[in-house]
This record gives structure tokens, sequence and C-alpha cells, in this order.
């Protein structure tokens, strides 16, 4: 069952329609690792998407301060820049009622889903940027399963860990999962990429299926059952780890905010 994975749509109702329309038939549940709101000019309709289409979802730090903070955690924008500042303060008035409290039930990541984890910033702090092979390198010991979502960077891309090596994977290949390797996988932002690609971004997980994997995803690896065993694998992480590929995909539409923070 292939899963739409989104992140950081940041209230650009826009480009969410335009990966909608460009990943139709290609997914049957959405998953959404953060940051529906800020920056853009729709955060109700966004979230009133959310609310009635989104399968598993988490909070993103933009959600987390829009909504009025985490009575638990510092608010938090004293670390946005102003224009972020700016948006924040407007996004909490804009807000409806209901939207604001659907944000503020968001659970914080690490949260389970059928063998993934999904994230925003990092499995030690949802605020935490991992852009480099440094920055994942620590994270290993954290990581709960063999293959986690990640967004917060706005950077589409990925990192396979092992105990004494990081590779950073780059955004333009189709990630095949290998026994023992744990993966971060970041889809990219719909709302707001900031790589220089204005693209909106997002991943295509499948579990393959025999007749898929030579139609759909050509060059998709798979491993056997017998091998995960071997790896000491959970049932579980098996599942995932035997029949899953990852799509890094883009959209041909341009997106329009180019702001960042």
């Amino acid at each position: 069952m292939p899963y739409l994975i989104l992140s950081d749509i940041h209230a650009n109702l826009e480009a969410q329609q335009a990966v909608l329309e460009d990943a139709r038939g290609k997914y049957d549940r959405i998953l959404c690792l953060g940051d529906l709101v800020g920056y853009g000019a729709d955060p109700n309709a966004i979230v009133e998407w959310a609310r009635d289409n989104v399968t598993a979802i988490i909070r993103g730090n933009h959600d987390r301060v829009s909504a009025g903070g985490d009575p638990g955690a510092p608010d938090g924008m004293e670390t946005f820049n102003p224009a972020a500042q700016a948006s924040t303060l407007w996004t909490r008035d804009a807000l409806l009622p209901e939207n604001r409290a659907y944000l503020e039930r968001l659970p914080r990541g690490p949260l389970p889903y059928e063998g993934l984890d999904l994230i925003h910033g990092s499995p030690a702090d949802e605020d935490d940027y991992v852009v480099t092979a440094s920055d994942a390198a620590p994270l290993l010991e954290l990581l709960g399963v063999p293959l986690t979502f990640f967004g917060h960077t706005h950077r589409q891309g990925a990192f396979r860990l092992a105990r004494r090596t990081v590779a950073q994977i780059a955004p333009d290949r189709i990630l095949g999962i290998e026994p023992n390797y744990f993966y971060l996988v970041n889809p990219g932002s719909v709302g707001q990429p900031r790589d220089g690609d204005p693209r909106r971004r997002w991943a295509e997980e499948g579990y393959l299926l025999a007749a898929d994997t030579t139609s759909r995803w050509p060059r998709a690896r798979s491993t056997s059952s017998h091998q995960a065993r071997n790896a000491g694998y959970s049932a579980a992480a098996m599942r995932v780890f035997v029949i899953v590929t990852c799509v890094l995909t883009r959209t041909r539409a341009a997106s329009v905010s180019t702001s960042t923070r």
C-alpha cells in the first residue's frame, strides 16, 4: 500500500494542490511530518484538509508555536527570524478555534506507524536540523526502526547509517532499503523548498508486491525474509525492511514562497 509522505506544507495551498494532483492515483494513505502552517496565507484550508485526509501526522515547530506553544516547553518563537515571527503572529490570529485545537493536539514525534517512525526535526528534538552526515551520525542510537522519515530542513534527501559509517544520499535516485542499515529520509518541503530548486517535494513509500516490482519500481531492491531474520530485526521492522522502496519526487510546478527559517 503506497503512502504519500508530505512535510512542511506551511499553509501553501497552491503547492499542496499541485503535489496532490501530481501524486493522484499513486497512494492510498497520506502521512505528514509536521509544519502544516507558518509563512503561507491559507492555514485554515490546510489544517482542514489535514483533518479530513491525513492518516498519521506529527506536529512541527511552526504548528506548536502557531497554536500558542506547548505548556511543557518554551514558546520557541524567539528563535524565528523577524519574518517568521510576524507570520506566526498572523497565523495565530487567522486560525479558527477548531483548527487551533487540532494543532494543539498533534503528537510530538517520533510517532511509530506500521513499522516506520515519523519525526519532524530529529529523534532527539523536533527543533533540530539534520542537514549533513555529521548531524545524522549521533542519531543512530536513537533510531528505533530501520526507516525513519523526517522534515524541518526543507531539503530533500536521505542518510544511510550503520555503526561506523554514515552516507548522505542524493534525492535524484530511488532509495532501496538494504539490510544492516538504518535510514533517515527527508521528503523535502511541499510549501517552501530551500535548496535552490523551487519545485515542490514529496515522497512515495511503497509496499512492493510481486506484480509491482517490474512495472512500477523497476530499480527497487528487496531483501529476503531469511536475510532480514539473520540481521536480527523484529517482525514489524522486517515487514518494512523486506518490501519497502522510497521514491523521492519533485513536481514540475514552481513554489511561490522563498522565506527561510
